[in-house]
């Protein structure tokens, strides 16, 4: 079978590599390359490097709505368009492209969590199971009825390992649909409306800690954000980022915020309790255990981190 495949971060490059090996993929779309970094040099998309790894052409239209766009993408005469955290919402135009299906990788347990943040919500949300599904696209929001679906639990996993977990699932999702639909019809089920959750962007704000929040909260949601993004507190008008930490039983009466020891720990009090912090990032430096960090770095005692 002829494919379009439409993918955009790392989470879908392993599926990418799946379909290669499924039958010819005739074209990638991915989104416009971005200025990144300290030199703002464009920085080619995930799914862009794979593919031109793997000798594919490569699409990158601003608007893959528009009739260019369009007219490109039905040239190829694709059997399946699949669509896997490609980062635009697709038109009735584009939906109706295909000979057999479009398809959409999901990483969540679909009608639970749909949207754009998915694997970074249901850890910050305190999820024990998330999973990955396999729907067909519709015009609304990841609600298309669903072919297949594969649960696991989070446990202690962060977002960065739990993708690396749910896109190969989601790789396997998608070999078993391939299959399947080389042989025949294949048979789709409607989500159930009423239970559907939501898992929007991530934005700036969700990136700031609030250390009034419970302990539990605020690992959850360091857990959540890491490794891509890292959750960050103001201390001495600096921006300091965590990317681990662990919850504790503190019965102290100092003021959520407020640093209890920063002696060899770096331990913080929360709203119920307090959390040990075990990696950090100073403003304008790599990422580093505690340890390390504490070597070179001083938090003053008793400071109150957003105190008035």
């Amino acid at each position: 079978m002829k494919f379009i495949f439409m993918g955009t971060p790392e989470f879908s490059v392993p599926i990418l590599e799946r379909l290669n090996k499924l039958g010819e993929v005739a074209l990638v779309v991915s989104q416009e390359d971005k200025r990144k970094g300290r030199g703002k040099k464009f920085t080619k998309t995930p799914v862009k490097e794979k593919a031109e790894e793997l000798g594919l052409e490569v699409f990158q239209p601003a608007d893959v709505n528009s009739p260019e766009a369009i007219e490109k993408l039905r040239q190829v005469q694709a059997d399946i368009i699949v669509v896997v955290a490609y980062g635009q919402i697709l038109s009735k135009a584009i939906i109706d492209l295909p000979k057999k299906y479009i398809v959409n990788v999901h990483a969540s347990l679909l009608p639970y969590l749909r949207g754009a943040a998915p694997i970074n919500r249901a850890i910050m949300e305190g999820h024990s199971k998330t999973g990955v599904s396999l729907m067909k696209v519709e015009e609304g929001l990841d609600s298309g009825p669903v072919s297949s679906a594969r649960e696991i639990e989070i446990g202690e996993m962060n977002a960065g390992e739990l993708e690396e977990k749910l896109s190969q699932m989601g790789a396997d999702l998608l070999e078993e649909f391939i299959l399947e639909a080389s042989k025949g019809p294949v048979e789709f089920i409607e989500q159930d409306e009423s239970k559907k959750t939501y898992a929007s962007k991530i934005l700036k704000n969700d990136l700031d800690l609030d250390f009034n929040d419970t302990s539990l909260n605020i690992v959850n949601k360091i857990k959540g954000l890491s490794p891509h993004y890292g959750v960050r507190f103001k201390y001495d008008d600096k921006f300091y980022k965590i990317y681990k930490a662990e919850k504790l039983d503190d019965n102290c009466e100092k003021e959520a915020g407020t640093i209890i020891k920063s002696d060899k720990e770096l331990i913080i009090k929360t709203g119920d309790g307090a959390i040990s912090v075990k990696e950090i990032q100073a403003p304008g430096k790599r990422a580093m255990g505690i340890d390390d960090f504490l070597r070179g770095n001083k938090f003053q005692e008793n400071y109150v981190i957003g105190g008035k």
